[in-house]
């Protein structure tokens, strides 16, 4: 989002583009690691939670962390393409087709379809898990599932003709990048303060404490 991001077809523009921002560009990177690690304890804990509070739920838990794990994964490979175009400009002598195969190698999956599929995994399964244990309250699980629906609508977005920022839907649009993103970014925000104000823990002890039977 630094400065005015040329066409992904102009790869003598994307490579001076990209040269002018490069430390940006690789900070970037740089913290997305963070997050992906964060997401990574975030994803386990989550599982845990739903295991503990419904043990027959663990199967939902799981599919949570899976699709975590490869939402990052894929994450972790537009990365490695975006910060590879970069360091190919930094010499100051680089290759526009190869900077610019690059770059659009990354649209996709940076705000881009197969991110949107896999995200909306990720939180059909979470507000599914939510819904069903009881391990956080249920307006959250309602939460996760229309934001994943929003991020499924947006898949289709790679039909949309040439990659166009500007334009509303198409596989750089506007329109994808902002519904299939703030949703997502507010369940986790609210499920974060949740967790660090103890109520997730609360209601776990609540679910189990319901679902408990007496032994003999």
């Amino acid at each position: 989002m630094v400065g005015d991001p040329p066409s992904p077809y102009d790869g003598d523009a994307l490579a001076r583009h990209l040269f002018k921002i490069s430390n940006i560009a690789l900070t970037r990177v740089l913290f997305d690691q963070g997050i992906y690690v964060a997401m990574m304890v975030f994803a386990a804990g989550f599982r845990e939670l739903v295991r503990r509070a419904r043990e027959d739920c663990e199967w939902l838990g799981t599919l949570t962390f899976g699709a975590a794990i490869v939402w990052l994964a894929v994450t972790l490979v537009a990365d490695g393409l975006e910060g590879g175009a970069v360091l190919d400009t930094l010499a100051g002598n680089a290759d526009p087709s190869a900077v610019r195969a690059l770059v659009q190698g990354t649209i996709l999956i940076y705000n881009g379809s197969t991110a949107f599929a896999i995200t909306a995994m990720f939180l059909g399964a979470a507000g599914w898990a939510t819904l069903a244990s009881g391990v956080l309250p249920g307006w959250t699980g309602w939460f996760a599932i229309v934001a994943a629906a929003i991020c499924a609508a947006c898949v289709p977005a790679m039909y949309g003709g040439a990659i166009d920022y500007s334009g509303m839907y198409n596989a750089g649009g506007w329109a994808p990048v902002i519904a299939a993103n703030f949703p997502p970014l507010a369940w986790f925000l609210v499920v974060g303060i949740i967790f660090l104000r103890g109520e997730a823990a609360s209601s776990t002890a609540d679910t189990e404490a319901r679902t408990a039977r007496p032994r003999g």
